[in-house]
């Protein structure tokens, strides 16, 4: 972990050993992708060589839309909000990102394909994955079954470790950056947010990334390690297997208070998902037991 007093991070095994088969048989999870929101006015209809068709989603560093190649296959194009394509230590701390996420290769990752860092609207190109968010995919069918959750999460760790692998920290892991596929999750956006935190957009003590899912020294403004996704996949396979982050929802504020004073609540926690939540090498519980 990156407290004091603890060793290297490294992602944490899940248990038990034996993992339900994805792939093969009936999926354990929904894996219908949701409906395309049509492109607006203010949409682009191309970027670089790809024909925009629909918009996927949208956060704080730009859109994402459904795109297509020259040759028709698809293409999942992330586009960057003006405000940050006008910030010069954005645009280099981007490029190096990129550069960075280009290196990630894993069964439960999705590739960087293409970019161009220097357009008026900086943008990334990835494998396009049609799947439900795990955070649509609860809200709409409710918590994965036990096993499915800990399938799922046992997964999202080998993905973590194949970006760890490349030198990246995810920095934003959550259940709307994990796809879900009949052939397994697919963890997305992997490194970028932390081009954001060196820009004037949010150099006023806004900190890039999602409240319920932020580890203690992220809050904190200190160095940031492997361990804050280790923490972030605890707090994930919380959400699977109950429908709730560990620490609550609400204000920013109430938030990133429990995280760092209080305990994780795992009241309705199934076994063996808790003890991926407040093992000995889980994030969540480590970063409570910390002064």
């Amino acid at each position: 972990m990156s407290q004091p007093g603890y060793g290297p991070p490294a992602v944490p095994p899940a248990v038990p050993p034996a993992v339900p088969p994805v792939g093969g048989g009936r999926p354990q999870w929904p894996t219908a992708p949701p409906p395309h929101r049509p492109l607006g006015a203010g949409d682009p209809g191309e970027a670089g060589p790809y024909r925009l068709e629909a918009v996927l989603g949208a956060g704080g560093m730009g859109r994402v839309y459904l795109g297509r190649t020259p040759a028709g296959s698809a293409v999942a194009v992330k586009v960057v909000h003006r405000e940050y394509a006008g910030d010069r230590a954005f645009r280099k701390r981007f490029e190096q990102e990129v550069a960075a996420a280009r290196r990630v290769q894993g069964l439960y990752t999705v590739p960087v394909v293409d970019a161009d860092l220097r357009a008026d609207e900086p943008w990334l190109a990835t494998a396009y994955v049609p799947g439900p968010s795990l955070h649509d995919a609860v809200a709409e069918g409710g918590p994965l079954p036990v096993d499915a959750a800990v399938g799922l999460i046992a997964r999202v760790a080998e993905a973590l470790q194949s970006i760890h692998a490349a030198d990246v920290i995810h920095r934003d892991l959550k259940p709307s950056n994990i796809i879900l596929t009949a052939e397994g999750p697919k963890v997305i956006d992997f490194g970028i947010a932390r081009a954001a935190d060196v820009t004037s957009v949010t150099g006023t003590g806004m900190l890039t990334g999602t409240p319920a899912y932020m580890a203690p020294e992220y809050i904190r403004g200190q160095a940031v390690t492997e361990a804050v996704d280790v923490f972030a996949l605890g707090v994930v396979a919380c959400f699977a297997a109950t429908g709730r982050p560990a620490f609550g929802g609400g204000s920013h504020h109430a938030v990133t208070y429990r995280i760092l004073e209080q305990a994780p609540d795992l009241d309705n926690c199934p076994e063996p998902v808790r003890t991926v939540v407040s093992g000995p090498s889980s994030a969540p519980r480590r970063a409570c037991t910390t002064p």
